[in-house]
């Protein structure tokens, strides 16, 4: 999977939590969504995780300042 892809996967998760039209940039942030909040962030993880057939450990995800890292 290309960067572009993996993006544009992404771009469809984020479609179906925001109501705002966020588009999704490496450098995306949840300070920069104001509907952004912690309940909304774990169900953005764990829907990514099902997305990406992926599992993040605790770490990975406490750790992750935006999209991109």
């Amino acid at each position: 999977m290309t960067e572009h892809q993996a993006y544009e996967k992404l771009q469809s998760v984020f479609d179906n939590f925001f109501f705002s039209g966020v588009k999704v940039t490496p450098d995306l942030a949840a300070e920069d969504v104001e509907e952004w909040d912690s309940l909304l962030h774990m169900s953005l993880v764990l829907a990514i995780e099902d997305e990406f057939k992926v599992r993040f450990k605790v770490g990975e995800v406490e750790s992750s300042r935006n999209v991109g890292n």
